[in-house]
């Protein structure tokens, strides 16, 4: 990823609160060389999600399908979710999406957006939604509507 990506992510990471650090895990993209087929490739990298996945987890993948929350329903998710007490996986895929298995073990979907997005982009834009959430639950005057 270009270096303004990392610096954005760290920059959103380093402002959560302390009960909700947000935590990147990347997974190497699949080579696209070498003729396999989408499906191949959507399976090589859902074997790399599962295994950065943390146990008991709440998988959450980001799909242009998925649910259109505003900010503030973004931060009674983020309520709900604190209230299991289990770590958060939300998922963004890769060039050619998510596999159907890992879509399917979801607990939910979200979007980010009807526009497609750059992974570099949906990645800094899912750091700011969640960092925008939390500050509105703490009150904080970073989020105005």
């Amino acid at each position: 990823m270009p270096g303004w990506v990392d610096e954005a992510f760290a920059e959103f990471a380093r402002r959560m609160p302390r009960e909700l650090p947000l935590q990147l895990n990347e997974i190497k993209a699949e080579p696209r060389s070498g003729g396999k087929s989408a499906d191949a490739l959507l399976a090589a990298e859902a074997a790399r999600i599962k295994g950065v996945l943390p146990g008991r987890c709440r998988l959450v993948v980001l799909d242009e399908r998925g649910d259109d929350l505003t900010t503030r329903g973004l931060a009674g998710r983020l309520e709900k979710w604190m209230e299991t007490g289990n770590d958060v996986a939300l998922v963004i895929g890769g060039p050619d999406g998510l596999a159907p298995e890992i879509k399917a073990a979801a607990a939910e979907t979200l979007r980010l957006s009807s526009l497609t997005l750059p992974h570099a982009l949906a990645r800094v834009l899912l750091a700011e939604a969640l960092y925008r959430a939390a500050s509105l639950m703490k009150g904080h005057p970073y989020h105005r509507e």
